[in-house]
């Protein structure tokens, strides 16, 4: 069901993602309870859904969705009618239309459910049709369908998601060919193109919803299908939208720290982790300058008190910069990441958040920036690292 948060979701991800003082000593249990207990986790096995939007970043000339052959299952228990319309969606929205049907199977079993709501009428939360739009003003579900649930192509309002996906003059929640485009535009709305786990979260706020979506969308497709292709850009990109390479630092030690933090890409977050094979936010940076020979405090919060702060749009590579996450305190940061150029950073985000990666920090959904450091300018790192410094 179309979630009553009719907006974008935005998630406050650096919530909670890196240490406290306090949390290191956690952490440190945790990294110890990992060494005793002998357990990998496999990279397939983190959530690579929940991510920024990868704006800065242009790893391919084909920005269109892949779409994903059609599985003899599909096409024995998806009504012919409605495996056409995700088809034809799915290549037009340039979404993939097994997560589509995904949904679609989901909300109504592609329209065949004999529940209220699903041809006519609204069920119990106001939501109606084949792909569950909430339809109903001051319902539970809202009206994110926008106007009457059958009305006149003409008196559609501007607001909401209805359509007349083919172009009969009625826009229809209770008919596929109106209600499969409209759920893509939702999906759209909500971020599907960089994050569409994210997305199908958006549709109905809960997480075991979008792994019942995913699953279905695995088994209508042939062959193993990959729906997180921005997880895979944001770690492996190497060029920004202009086609310039990322992380160019103004000089060699700038360079050589960012230069560390982007080769630790694709290694998973661990919360208190400082590394090698795991780290959180702090730890990644920390680590990075450690790398140089510098050493800068473990946690964020100490991180940007040591400074010397930078103003913003003065940032350069290998700087560091600060998320005010209300949890931590008035003013203080609760995460970090590390400054690469053109609006980008790498960093360890947070448990659910897929692998260390590069990411836009100025980005609708993240926390507000507290601001930047520069680490290298600070009178103990240049005293550490000598005439390297000057």
């Amino acid at each position: 069901m179309i979630s009553l948060f009719a907006g974008p979701v935005g998630r406050d991800a650096e919530t909670g993602s890196c240490v406290t003082r306090l949390a290191i000593v956690i952490g440190v249990l945790m990294v110890g309870a990992v060494a005793v207990g002998v357990v990998i986790i496999p990279m397939t096995a983190l959530n690579p859904g929940i991510l920024n939007s990868v704006g800065a970043l242009q790893c391919t000339s084909d920005q269109s969705a892949q779409q994903a052959e059609t599985s003899g299952y599909a096409e024995d228990s998806i009504p012919e009618n409605y495996l056409e319309i995700y088809k034809s969606v799915g290549e037009e929205k340039g979404l993939p239309w097994n997560v589509l049907a995904g949904i679609g199977q989901v909300e109504s079993k592609h329209g065949r459910w004999e529940g209220p709501g699903i041809r006519e009428g609204h069920n119990d939360w106001g939501a109606a049709g084949p792909m569950q739009f909430g339809a109903l003003d001051g319902s539970a579900a809202g009206n994110s369908w926008g106007g009457e649930p059958t009305m006149d192509a003409d008196d559609r309002p501007e607001e909401g998601y209805g359509q007349d996906g083919d172009d009969d003059g009625v826009v229809n929640v209770y008919d596929p060919a109106d209600a499969i485009p409209a759920a893509a535009d939702y999906l759209i709305a909500h971020g599907a193109r960089d994050d569409m786990r994210e997305a199908v979260y958006g549709y109905n706020h809960a997480w075991w919803y979008v792994n019942d979506v995913m699953n279905w969308a695995d088994q209508y497709a042939e062959g193993d299908f990959e729906t997180s292709g921005s997880v895979q850009q944001a770690v492996n990109c190497e060029v920004t939208a202009a086609g310039e390479p990322i992380g160019q630092a103004p000089n060699e030690l700038s360079q050589a720290v960012v230069d560390w933090a982007l080769d630790q890409r694709g290694k998973p977050y661990l919360w208190g982790g400082t590394g090698p094979s795991a780290f959180d936010c702090s730890g990644l940076t920390m680590r990075a300058y450690e790398s140089i020979g510098a050493s800068i405090p473990r946690v964020s919060q100490d991180q940007w008190a040591f400074g010397p702060k930078v103003p913003q749009g003065e940032e350069q590579p290998g700087d560091l910069v600060f998320f005010d996450v209300h949890q931590a305190g008035a003013g203080s940061p609760g995460h970090v990441g590390m400054v690469i150029g053109d609006g980008l950073m790498v960093e360890a985000w947070c448990t659910n958040c897929g692998p260390i990666a590069v990411h836009d920090y100025d980005a609708p959904g993240r926390s507000e920036i507290l601001g930047f450091t520069r680490p290298l300018e600070h009178p103990d790192v240049k005293a550490q690292l000598g005439d390297q410094a000057q």
